[in-house]
């Protein structure tokens, strides 16, 4: 954390959710909020992941104020795990109470790519997300669902050529009926150890096309 860094609880759905809000710095040009959602609560995955860690910096260095969060039963967030649909009503209730109105970004990493695509589709119809930014998405673990095709401009798949938790070719599968593009990372991992800021790299450049 740094000096921007606010930890918070809100209510949601199955009581307490326990969150971080990273601010850009003073005398950034704010652009909105990016909300980002972590792996698998089962396997460790937490809102302090490394990954995580970085889709927050990246969007603080281009001028969003980035949001992470506990799933149920993570931390001191309160429940129990839910296969994905109550961590879905936890993402929902995280933007409904801290990002209710401006600009909105979309971003998550393996389990939490699965459930940040639930939110675009339910907060399609009625919202337009700015970003969408989805890595190493559990695409052979979960049905994940497809993205709107007017989403597709706004969104980045990023992959790791050599991902022994998630296959590559699980998530060519999902993307290539979408005909949506997937950025692959060469050699990298699920985890993309050692590639961290290169991740962060792509990130950027995508959040300032």
């Amino acid at each position: 954390m740094n000096l921007q860094t606010r930890r918070f609880q809100l209510a949601g759905p199955a009581g307490i959710i326990e969150a971080l809000r990273d601010e850009p710095g003073p005398g950034a040009v704010r652009r909105g909020t990016a909300v980002i959602a972590h792996p698998h609560p089962l396997f460790g995955g937490t809102m302090e992941n490394k990954v995580v860690q970085t889709l927050a910096r990246a969007f603080v260095q281009s001028g969003w104020a980035a949001l992470r969060f506990n799933f149920r039963g993570v931390g001191a967030s309160d429940g129990v795990h839910d296969d994905g649909r109550g961590e879905l009503d936890d993402m929902l209730a995280l933007i409904a109470g801290e990002a209710p109105s401006g600009l909105l970004a979309l971003a998550g990493f393996s389990f939490g790519s699965f459930v940040a695509c639930g939110a675009v589709k339910a907060l399609w119809p009625s919202r337009t997300i700015e970003k969408i930014i989805l890595v190493g998405t559990a695409a052979s673990r979960f049905e994940v669902t497809d993205l709107p095709p007017e989403a597709h401009d706004a969104t980045l798949v990023i992959h790791g050529e050599q991902d022994d938790t998630v296959p590559l070719a699980a998530v060519m599968d999902w993307a290539r009926p979408q005909s949506l593009p997937v950025t692959v990372v060469p050699g990298g991992g699920h985890f993309f150890h050692g590639q961290l800021p290169l991740l962060k790299s792509l990130v950027v450049r995508h959040l300032r096309s």
